[in-house]
């Protein structure tokens, strides 16, 4: 039996706001450090702070999406900064309700549609074909978001050809 395996990889556009943040917190970081040593050493806690606020806000600034399709199952995982990995969000196509391209006819009503969570996972590009897939997240009615290549789009409409719609 031949497995439906495909894995994808997108990376986020990087915004302006995510270059201020990295580059406001290095300067905020190396002034209050220069500050501490020079002025007063209680303001090193700060820095300190600053520290810890870089380590976790910086890599966020430079995303990639993976997608990975195994015979009807999604699993998208996030990758921050090339080195740590989490994975974000699995459901499985059979449980989807529709899956088409986001500027669709099929997704009037989903469009339109305040009460579903999006999870956008794809790189924020303009001009960029979306895919829209509604599914239930951790029980939790979504609309996620993907920018899938060719190749995914005619493995999912293989795996569930009702409910993927390619126009």
């Amino acid at each position: 039996m031949s497995d439906l395996y495909t894995e994808l990889l997108v990376k986020k556009k990087k915004r302006p706001v995510d270059s201020l943040i990295k580059y406001g917190l290095i300067v905020l970081t190396a002034v209050f450090a220069l500050a501490g040593l020079l002025i007063h050493p209680l303001i090193l806690v700060g820095a300190v702070g600053l520290v810890i606020a870089d380590i976790f806000l910086i890599p966020r600034t430079d995303l990639e999406y993976e997608y990975l399709f195994v015979n009807g199952e999604f699993d998208i995982d996030v990758i921050m900064s090339q080195q740590k990995r989490k994975r974000v969000c699995s459901f499985s196509l059979k449980d989807c309700d529709i899956a088409a391209p986001v500027k669709s006819h099929r997704m009037d009503y989903y469009n339109n549609n305040e009460k579903l969570k999006v999870m956008d996972f794809s790189s924020g590009e303009e001009g960029r074909e979306t895919f829209a897939i509604i599914t239930r997240v951790n029980e939790e009615p979504c609309r996620v978001i993907l920018e899938p290549d060719q190749n995914l789009k005619d493995k999912m409409k293989k795996t569930a050809p009702g409910k993927v719609f390619l126009d």
